[in-house]
C-alpha cells in the first residue's frame, strides 16, 4: 500500500514537472481535456437546472391531471382536417361530467383567450394572461396567496366582475398600495381584486405573476362560448390511487354518450394526461444531453490525443531514467502504472479547469438573468471522473511502451 501512495505521489510529481518544464506544450495537449470536460458538463449543467426550473414550476399541478378538449397536447394519429370540426367542449359537458365521474376529484372549466390590457387610475400593464376559470382551479392547481383569497362557488357561478392578480401586475398598477378592494379596468368592466398570488419568478412556461384570474362565467356572459378566438377546456384530477386507463375510458364513454357519437366513430375529443407532457420533456431533455455528448465527444477524442502525444514525449524524455529504475529492480508494472498515473493527473487538472470555468459562467449567468445555474455535485464528480478515464485511455499505450524498455538499452539510448 505504502508503495503505492509513494507511486501516486512521483506520478504527481512528474505531472508538475512536466507542467513546469515544458508549459506550453502541456497546456495546448491539456486544451482538449479542458474544453471537452467544459463542454459536456455546462451542457449537463445547463440542462439539469433547466429541467430542476421546469419540475419546480410544474410541482403544484398532479401528473395525472386531464385537460379534456378539441385539441391535443403531443403528437396525434388523427388527421388535422377531422380534428379542426371536432366541436370544443361546453360548461354542460362539464356540469354532466362532474356530477356522473365519482373518480374525479376536481373538476374545472376553463377558457384559454388572447392576451390583454389591465389598468389601474392612469397605470397600465400590457400583455397579460388573463385565465378565466371555475372557482374549483385553485385546489387543482395549489395557487398560493400572499394577500385575500380565490373567488368562491357563488362568484364563479354568477361571472361576478372580480379578480384574483399576480405579483409583477399588483407592483406595476398598485406599487406600494395595497391592491385588496381595488378596482381595476379589463374587457371594459371595473373588476374588484379579491387576492393576490405570491411571486413565483421567471418561467419556461407562463408564470402567474403576469396573470390575471376571473370567473370563467363572465366570459361566457360576455362573449359567449362559441367564439372562434378562445379554446375551452375542462381540467380534472382524479383520486389518488385510480386506475387512470379505466378513469379515461368512463370519461369518453360518458361524453360520446353526451354527444352521441356513434360506435363506429372515433372520440371527436382528446383526453390530454398531463403526465404524457412531462414525458415529453423528460425526451427532450434526453435529447438535448445526447447533443451535449456527441458536440463535447469530438472535444474529448482531440483531447486524448493531445494526452497520449505528451506521455509519449515524456517516456522518450526519461528512457534513460526508466532503465535506471529497472536496472535497481523496479518491476514492469511499477513503471506501468507511474505513467498512467501521470496521465490521469493530467487530464485531472485539465478537467477540474474545465469545471472551474463552468462554475464562473454559471455564477456570472445566475446574477445576469433571472434564472439559477446550479453546477450539481452529481455533475462534478461526472466530470472528474470522465477526465480520469480519457486519461487511463490515453497514458495505457505509452505506459505500455514504457514498462517494456529494456533496462540496458534504455541507459544506452540515454548516454
Amino acid at each position: 500500500m505504502l508503495l503505492y501512495i509513494r507511486l501516486l505521489k512521483e506520478s504527481f510529481s512528474f505531472a508538475m514537472n512536466a507542467l513546469r518544464t515544458n508549459k506550453l506544450r502541456t497546456l495546448l495537449s491539456l486544451l482538449g481535456v479542458t474544453i471537452g470536460i467544459f463542454s459536456i458538463i455546462a451542457v449537463l449543467a445547463a440542462v439539469d437546472s433547466l429541467d430542476r426550473k421546469i419540475k419546480k414550476n410544474l410541482s403544484s399541478l398532479d401528473k395525472n391531471t386531464i385537460y379534456l378538449t378539441s385539441r391535443s397536447f403531443g403528437p396525434t394519429d388523427v388527421p388535422r382536417w377531422k380534428r379542426e370540426q371536432f366541436p370544443s367542449v361546453n360548461y354542460e359537458e362539464y356540469q354532466t361530467l362532474k356530477n356522473s365521474l365519482p373518480d374525479a376529484e376536481e373538476m374545472a372549466f376553463q377558457f384559454f383567450v388572447g392576451r390583454e390590457s389591465a389598468k389601474y387610475d392612469s397605470k397600465t400593464v400590457s400583455d397579460i394572461e388573463v385565465v378565466p376559470v371555475s372557482h374549483e382551479f385553485t385546489t387543482i392547481q395549489q395557487l398560493d396567496f400572499a394577500k385575500g383569497r380565490f373567488y368562491n362557488e357563488s362568484e364563479s357561478n354568477s361571472g361576478a366582475t372580480v379578480a384574483v392578480i399576480g405579483d409583477e401586475i399588483a407592483n406595476v398598477l398598485f406599487e406600494n398600495t395595497d391592491p385588496i378592494g381595488k378596482q381595476i379596468r379589463l374587457y371594459g368592466k371595473r373588476f374588484t381584486v379579491i387576492g393576490i398570488l405570491k411571486k413565483e419568478g421567471s418561467s419556461m412556461f407562463e408564470s402567474n405573476d403576469s396573470s390575471i384570474f376571473i370567473p370563467v362565467n363572465f366570459i361566457r356572459i360576455a362573449f359567449g362560448e362559441n367564439n372562434d378566438t378562445m379554446l375551452s377546456v375542462i381540467v380534472i384530477k382524479p383520486k389518488s390511487g385510480i386506475d387512470m386507463e379505466a378513469f379515461k375510458a368512463d370519461i369518453s364513454q360518458k361524453l360520446r354518450t353526451f354527444r352521441g357519437v356513434k360506435t363506429s366513430e372515433i372520440d371527436n375529443f382528446f383526453i390530454n394526461v398531463f403526465s404524457g407532457f412531462t414525458d415529453m420533456i423528460d425526451m427532450i431533455v434526453a435529447q438535448m444531453k445526447m447533443g451535449g455528448w456527441m458536440i463535447a465527444g469530438f472535444s474529448l477524442l482531440v483531447g486524448g490525443f493531445g494526452i497520449a502525444n505528451i506521455m509519449f514525449v515524456s517516456v522518450k524524455e526519461r528512457t534513460n531514467l526508466i532503465g535506471i529504475q529497472k536496472s535497481l529492480g523496479a518491476k514492469n508494472r511499477f513503471i506501468l502504472f507511474q505513467f498512467l498515473f501521470e496521465a490521469i493527473i493530467l487530464c485531472i487538472i485539465g478537467g477540474l479547469i474545465g469545471l472551474f470555468f463552468v462554475w464562473i459562467i454559471a455564477m456570472i449567468l445566475t446574477k445576469l438573468i433571472d434564472f439559477e445555474f446550479v453546477l450539481s455535485a452529481g455533475n462534478i464528480i461526472l466530470g472528474t471522473s470522465l477526465a480520469a478515464f480519457i486519461g487511463l485511455l490515453s497514458g495505457i499505450l505509452p505506459a505500455i511502451t514504457a514498462s517494456k524498455l529494456d533496462p540496458v538499452e534504455a541507459i544506452r539510448s540515454g548516454m
